[in-house]
């Protein structure tokens, strides 16, 4: 049987009386909502432990006498980190669940934040960072997966990007912290603070609901249908959701499972369309501005209160946008979200590029444009494909192949990402920086172009949905406003 055929009428009549038997919570909403808020914070450390770097590198190095390529180490290794984390957690997931492995991740994030606080020398501070990396790339494969199997299909935009919105307030609360506190804290009780907050996900996910789609396929339909009766507010809602997730579940092959499953044919269409999303996300340039506004100001002539406020400014604008982005991507969806913003992005980086080449005075109007175009860039880029970019990947991909799926999509993400942070000074170097933000440019064009033709609109439609319409051969771009998944959602 595959997921498009009828079940028998044995399993029909299990999963009406499970559905008939279960007790529907009055608190529906606002475990959903709690659930989603919970596993979000995940993205908070995840924004705060990558961003803090930046305030803190520079304590670090004057007490390790760190020369520059240490500093570069100490800085990445918690990408390595991350690539491995993504990895390793999506065989987990699988295995054990999605809320086991978010608590495990938070666990991982509590050991790791302390370790790094508590390293005696260089080389256990990388080991350190390497290891909370782990937790960081667990953390971005596993809570757009958990929140996106619990979410019901017409508040999954908005709830699986509230991850994105904790990553904007973990940036801005590390930015903050560098500028204000480094001199009175120092940098090991900056890293320590992390733990608070990842010790409370960790006690708290032991409350919360396990992924219904997981649970169907791995403890059954009735716990499944358990799972489900505690964020959905309607049997009706439940009837009709635990009848796609058994039908789906149901006809699953072996030859679908995990790495194998990726390399079907009519997967593949999802997986072009999600890891390209991810690359594009990364390499399009907004962690380069993360990381190294303060640098290419001071090199563009700024002084340093300035390059760092400025680099403030950029972490406000991020948090921003995301929120928004959170708010609206359900109902303007996400392929033409990015296709709205993308132009933006390109026209943002090619008027910064004018003003690095021409490199106007210091307090000059030219560099109050030079800002300008900086801080359009970052509207326009975080409040578009970065909205997307972690949403699509714990959307896209079939239940039977999830876990590996998702975990290539943020291996892909944090590979780009270092590539991007590893690349960015020597190309300034090589062409200038002028010459730098025009590639970027190009790079955002690309992404515009690569949406149009390769991702299909999937606001809208269930996850079942998504994945019917994979095995049937309709996930495709439409020339219409509507492509056929969100049309079946809507029927």
């Amino acid at each position: 049987m595959n997921a498009t055929s009828g079940s028998p009428p044995a399993a029909s009549n299990t999963v009406a009386k499970a559905v008939e038997a279960a007790e529907i919570s009055p608190n529906a909403h606002l475990t959903l909502w709690i659930a989603a808020t919970v596993a979000a914070i995940c993205g908070g450390l995840y924004g705060y432990d990558t961003g803090i770097i930046s305030g803190a590198l520079l304590l670090m190095t004057r007490e390790f006498h760190l020369d520059t390529g240490m500093q570069a180490t100490v800085a990445s290794a918690i990408l390595i980190g991350a690539t491995l984390g993504a990895v390793i957690t999506g065989w987990f997931s699988e295995k054990f669940g999605r809320r086991t492995t978010v608590i495990v991740v938070t666990a991982i994030f509590v050991v790791g934040a302390v370790a790094c606080s508590m390293a005696p020398d260089v080389t256990a501070l990388i080991a350190a960072r390497v290891f909370l990396g782990i937790a960081v790339g667990g953390a971005t494969q596993v809570v757009p997966t958990y929140i996106s199997e619990l979410a019901p299909h017409d508040r999954r935009g908005n709830l699986v990007t509230m991850f994105n919105v904790a990553i904007g307030i973990g940036i801005f609360l590390a930015n903050v912290v560098g500028f204000a506190f480094r001199d009175s804290w120092g940098w090991r009780p900056m890293i320590s603070v992390a733990a608070i907050p990842a010790a409370f996900v960790f006690i708290s996910m032991f409350f919360l609901p396990k992924s219904p789609r997981w649970t169907a396929e791995n403890e059954g339909v009735r716990s499944a249908v358990e799972q489900l009766s505690r964020v959905r507010t309607s049997r009706k809602q439940i009837r009709r959701e635990i009848h796609e997730i058994h039908e789906n579940a149901s006809g699953i092959d072996d030859d679908e499972r995990g790495w194998r499953g990726l390399a079907l044919p009519w997967v593949r269409p999802a997986l072009i369309a999600a890891l390209g999303i991810a690359f594009f996300t990364q390499a399009g340039g907004l962690e380069m501005m993360i990381y190294y506004t303060p640098t290419f100001l001071s090199d563009a002539g700024f002084g340093a209160s300035s390059a760092l406020l400025a680099s403030l400014g950029v972490s406000i604008v991020y948090c921003i946008m995301t929120l928004f982005g959170c708010l609206f991507v359900d109902r303007i969806g996400r392929r033409r979200l990015v296709l709205i913003m993308g132009p933006g992005s390109v026209v943002s980086l090619i008027g910064l590029g004018i003003m690095f080449a021409i490199h106007p005075d210091k307090g000059s109007f030219g560099s109050y444009v030079t800002v300008a175009f900086l801080l359009l860039f970052m509207l326009f880029n975080s409040g578009g494909i970065q909205v997307v970019g972690w949403l699509i990947g714990a959307e896209m991909f079939p239940l039977p192949m999830r876990g590996a799926a998702t975990s290539l999509h943020a291996a892909v993400l944090w590979g780009s990402d270092y590539l991007v942070t590893r690349t960015a000074l020597p190309m300034v170097t090589l062409i200038s920086l002028g010459g730098t933000m025009w590639v970027y440019a190009g790079v955002n064009l690309a992404c515009v172009l690569f949406v149009l033709f390769f991702v299909p609109e999937t606001s809208g439609a269930s996850l079942e949905d998504i994945e019917t319409s994979l095995r049937n051969g309709t996930f495709r771009p439409h020339r219409g406003e509507t492509p056929s998944i969100a049309h079946k959602a809507a029927a």
